[in-house]
């Protein structure tokens, strides 16, 4: 099931903000955003693997054990937020109780396309849907969801605060936040090999694969201007959740950051 987006989602102010390395005006921001994962859509989990050697898997798995779902028969619903392409969704079903439940929400209808296409091959009937939507704008009430979960695409929102605050909306009061994001790595050595790797592998390998090395020049250039693990970690708690912590993963090439909301 597809469900469409708000159609009176309010749009931010006319400031500028970043896309990658360029400054750009914040209504544009979104727009170049979409080209990006519109042109990657069909070979995006292809790249993951070859761009993180398939850590990108364990990373995902390592997400879904800390969320914990219930397996007995207590319902749980899950909003899955920017996973149009369903890697955390399917995993989190695999994992939770027959009675749990997930709504996938992604503002790009080409990544969405690429997960329902995946859904349609696994016997997860009846327990996932698929919603066109905007992480800072979200098309849901409020207390809706028993958690949250967003991976590899906090960084992309224009107003990433506005987003925590989403989030926080939609949860219920008790309700889990879960974020796996591209970090600073916090191993002497690693940080300089890594920040090699990334400027002058990963662009080669997406023109390799898909014919472009543009989107994953940006990427990679928005890993670069997300905030580190401490600074995230603040932004969390000002959004309102508590017991707010991370997890560095691969010695903090990602992190998992966890909240609550009170």
């Amino acid at each position: 099931m597809v469900r469409g987006m708000s159609a009176d989602a309010k749009k931010q102010g006319s400031g500028e903000t970043h896309f990658g390395f360029r400054t750009v005006r914040e209504e544009e921001k979104a727009k170049l955003v979409h080209t990006v994962f519109e042109q990657v859509a069909s070979r995006y989990d292809l790249m993951n693997d070859l761009m993180s050697g398939g850590l990108h898997r364990a990373w995902k798995q390592s997400m879904i054990d800390w969320l914990n779902p219930p397996r007995g028969a207590r319902p749980f619903h899950l909003i899955d937020v920017a996973g149009g392409t369903g890697d955390i969704a399917f995993r989190f079903l695999e994992r939770a109780g027959v009675a749990s439940q997930v709504t996938v929400c992604d503002i790009n209808e080409h990544m969405l396309g690429v997960g329902q296409g995946r859904a349609e091959a696994k016997a997860f009937e009846g327990r996932i849907e698929f919603a066109c939507g905007d992480a800072e704008h979200l098309p849901f009430p409020d207390n809706s969801f028993d958690a949250y979960t967003i991976a590899f695409g906090i960084r992309n929102v224009t107003h990433v605060d506005q987003a925590l605050r989403e989030a926080y909306r939609v949860l219920k009061p008790g309700g889990r936040f879960l974020c796996l994001e591209f970090s600073r790595v916090a191993v002497p050595g690693i940080d300089d090999i890594y920040e090699a790797y990334s400027f002058a592998a990963i662009p080669r390998m997406g023109k390799w694969v898909t014919g472009d090395d543009a989107p994953y020049q940006y990427l990679v250039e928005s890993i670069r201007r997300f905030p580190d693990q401490e600074t995230f970690k603040r932004m969390i708690g000002e959004a309102g959740f508590g017991n707010v912590s991370y997890r560095n993963v691969t010695g903090g090439v990602a992190a998992l950051h966890s909240g609550w909301r009170l």
